[in-house]
């Protein structure tokens, strides 16, 4: 008997697919199958390498020696090597050995498809099946109306390996540790979204995951794909929907890598002026490339499909939108147009989000992109990119810059807080505080903040009220939501120990009411992309440096009043003009004294005065404590 037998899953019509550009479950095909074939067990093996002389599978099932088990390739000229091997089951290691008919090039790589990785650094593939008992019926039932535009999106951004480690143990928490801390903890803080950063497999710590080489592989940091599986299944359980980072955008030189896999630029771009990132030092694809397309889109499905993921937060797309991205003149080549857009990762991008909407309609797509590139989040058939969101970076940079400032200057400054509202409802915008802004001497969110440390929490209260009143979702990462002290170290726990004090916990317990604030009124979310759902009271007191906006739901008597006093002076009897007659409650106040606020400044009388004010003809004064974000509803 062969010690490869030949064997395919491919149909004609997955070939012409994959060709096209349009196959979007190649990791059906591709990769390692356990299968049974003739009445014996053992693993089919399929890999694309075009510019190939021969293809081996080497592993720990033939002494890594390529003469043993060598692949078929296909005859239809779609680069496919493929075989059944017999007796290979799970957990053999394997890597694929090239040998390039390009200036005899011989490569041996990780396979691209692998569903589980060797434990970095070692780099093998490993033949995997698993039979997951799923057990979030209910919540992919009804996740379409937690994952929706109009409902409370509040996103908990976690990297795995940092966020709490086992201390006496030195080493991280696993996938099985996570789902019962992580887990709780997230849903305690009553965030309805975790947002975990990188966890398909890398081999390098400190790129914090933003360099893969497993596109298809939970990293073995943390264990088992299973039991990534039922971490996701445990957040599911809470009701808490689970997004993942992913990046299409560029991928390691890495020599298991995908880079020069078969001796050629197979995943990238064979210009450098389009196929390598110089900031990053990694690989960019080639979005031109129709089985490059099908590679990528069928990723994003995979996690989506294979692990019930509920949105995808794409890394880096201003990379991808534009050729001159961090390139001098020179360094690139204009379009067919003469433009600087890259017209064939557009294209890739609003593929990927047809197909992801058209197959999972009731989940995300999030676009980390930094720049005023147009329709970022609207539909395809609208000549949109058809994300679901965009980060708001201007925001986050704006409101950032604002808060550094000493309190004395900020009424020099109020347009920088307040300029975000003229650009708010051009996208569906997030709002974040991401990792991004507390490393690599930015300082944590809480160190960025001013005065003495009753005043630093006192503006993290009221920076975090701000973002969680502003029109958008939300997105906060770990730490910051009791005011860790420290930049963030990827390799190490987050500070803990801080919560020991109370100045820390009732941070904490700040966010855990803002959370609950934003689920529970429906004027913070039903229409947090709309143009209907803000009203400006005043944003022009410039020298008291106050601010005072509506924000509306579908119900009138669900409008909130929202006063921002964004300095330490206390300010009394500060009046404000309402949109009708009546009695206000508070319903939130940043100074109460469960958050170390001074619980000084009571509203007693809140009863509308037929005075008018702000151009409008009912107005009441109200005390609005030092460094404060006040919100009110009608009774």
């Amino acid at each position: 008997m062969s010690k490869v037998i030949a064997h395919s899953l491919f149909s004609e019509f997955d070939i012409n697919l994959f060709k096209a550009g349009k196959h979007y479950k190649l990791y059906e095909k591709f990769g390692s199958h356990i299968t049974t074939k003739e009445g014996i067990e053992g693993t089919y093996f399929a890999v694309w390498a075009p510019s190939a002389k021969s293809v081996s599978v080497i592993g720990d099932f033939n002494f890594w020696d390529d003469t043993e088990h060598q692949l078929n390739v296909r005859w239809d000229k779609s680069g496919i090597w493929e075989g059944f091997i017999p007796f290979v089951g799970k957990g053999n290691l394997y890597k694929y050995k090239i040998y390039s008919s390009n200036n005899d090039i011989i490569t041996e790589k990780a396979d691209p498809y692998a569903r589980r990785c060797e434990h970095p650094p070692k780099t093998a593939s490993i033949v995997w099946k698993d039979s997951y008992n799923w057990k979030d019926k209910a919540w992919m039932k009804n996740r379409k109306q937690n994952n929706a535009l109009d409902a409370p999106y509040a996103v908990y951004e976690v990297h795995l390996g940092s966020w709490k480690q086992h201390l006496e143990e030195n080493r991280f928490l696993s996938y099985t540790e996570l789902a019962k801390e992580l887990v709780d903890y997230v849903a305690e803080m009553n965030f309805t979204h975790v947002e975990l950063m990188p966890i398909m497999e890398f081999p390098y710590d400190p790129s914090w995951g933003y360099q893969i080489t497993g596109y298809f592989a939970p990293t073995s940091r943390f264990g088992y794909p299973d039991e990534f599986k039922f971490l996701v299944d445990k957040f599911h359980e809470k009701g808490i929907g689970v997004i993942l980072d992913w990046v299409p955008s560029h991928f390691p030189s890495d020599a298991h890598g995908l880079g020069n896999f078969d001796g050629s630029s197979l995943y990238e771009h064979p210009d450098p002026k389009k196929g390598y990132h110089q900031d990053w030092k990694s690989l960019i694809f080639n979005y031109g490339r129709n089985e490059v397309k099908s590679f990528l889109i069928s990723n994003a499905l995979f996690w989506l499909d294979q692990y019930h993921a509920d949105g995808l937060r794409v890394d880096a797309v201003a990379s991808m939108l534009f050729l001159d991205y961090s390139r001098e003149e020179g360094e690139w080549e204009p379009n067919q147009f003469g433009g600087r857009e890259n017209l064939e990762a557009i294209s890739f991008l609003k593929e990927m989000n047809v197909a992801v909407y058209e197959n999972f309609p009731d989940v995300q797509t999030i676009a980390e992109e930094s720049t005023s590139f147009p329709k970022v989040s609207s539909p395809v058939f609208a000549d949109g990119l058809g994300f679901g969101m965009k980060w708001m970076m201007g925001w986050m940079h704006d409101t950032l810059d604002y808060f550094a400032k000493e309190p004395i200057y900020r009424k020099h400054h109020q347009n920088d807080l307040t300029f975000s509202l003229n650009y708010a409802f051009t996208e569906n915008f997030m709002l974040p505080l991401s990792h991004d802004e507390v490393v690599y001497g930015k300082k944590s969110i809480v160190s960025k903040m001013p005065g003495d440390e009753w005043q630093r929490f006192a503006n993290l209260r009221l920076l975090y009220g701000f973002m969680f009143t502003h029109p958008g979702t939300k997105l906060l990462f770990q730490g910051s939501e009791f005011g860790q002290t420290s930049e963030w170290n990827f390799q190490q726990s987050l500070d803990w120990h801080l919560l020991n004090y109370n100045i820390h916990k009732d941070a904490q317990t700040f966010v855990k009411d803002l959370n609950k604030l934003y689920k529970t009124e429906p004027a913070l979310y039903q229409k947090q992309f709309s143009y209907d759902g803000f009203e400006w009271i005043d944003h022009g007191d410039h020298e008291n440096s106050v601010i005072s906006f509506i924000r509306k739901g579908n119900h009138e008597n669900d409008h909130i009043i929202i006063v921002l006093n964004l300095t330490p002076v206390p300010r009394e009897k500060y009046r404000i003009g309402l949109p009708k007659s009546g009695i206000l409650k508070e319903i939130f106040n940043s100074d109460a004294t469960k958050y170390n606020g001074t619980g000084n400044f009571k509203n007693k009388k809140l009863k509308s005065d037929k005075k008018e004010w702000n151009t409008r003809k009912n107005s009441i004064e109200l005390n609005l404590p030092p460094l404060s974000m006040l919100a009110f509803k009608f009774k």
